[in-house]
């Protein structure tokens, strides 16, 4: 019995429907890639990419100890889960704020902002991102020392 306003519907087994896709993770994938080659990450980090398309960018990132993302902004928007570790965010004109294992962030549509490692622990987190995203400076020594500040 389903619950109320849910109806449950008999599946069409005669239709091929395409197969689900896993991303494995680690570095010899074909989808794993040292993000810093890519001109928009500081330090070492690399990206697990799951899905690309115009609309929504899904992947998962890997940071260790200080690495991190250039200044960016996305045009709809950007949700990052962290998945394990710890570091931190920073939206244009604010204090970074730490992030860490179990949070799930909003950034809203055209915020500039940048994100990643603490000094002393590796940041993973699954970015899905909505729309172009638009790439700018790298968060120089000063701007990513303001977390401690």
């Amino acid at each position: 019995m389903a619950a109320a306003g849910i109806t449950q519907k008999t599946r069409d087994t005669t239709v091929e429907t395409p197969t689900a896709i896993i991303s494995r993770h680690g570095r010899t994938t074909e989808n794993s890639m040292p993000a810093k080659a890519l001109g928009l990450f500081s330090g070492e980090v690399w990206l697990d990419l799951i899905l690309r398309s115009d609309q929504v960018t899904i992947g998962l990132v890997n940071f260790l100890p200080t690495g991190r993302t250039n200044w960016h902004r996305h045009e709809k928007g950007q949700i990052l889960r962290v998945v394990g570790g710890a570091g931190w965010l920073c939206d244009q004109g604010q204090k970074p704020r730490r992030i860490a294992a179990g949070d799930v962030v909003y950034c809203p549509p055209g915020v500039v902002h940048w994100h990643g490692a603490d000094d002393g622990t590796y940041m993973i987190h699954e970015a899905t991102s909505f729309g172009t995203t638009e790439w700018y400076d790298e968060v120089n020594e000063l701007e990513y020392a303001a977390k401690e500040s």
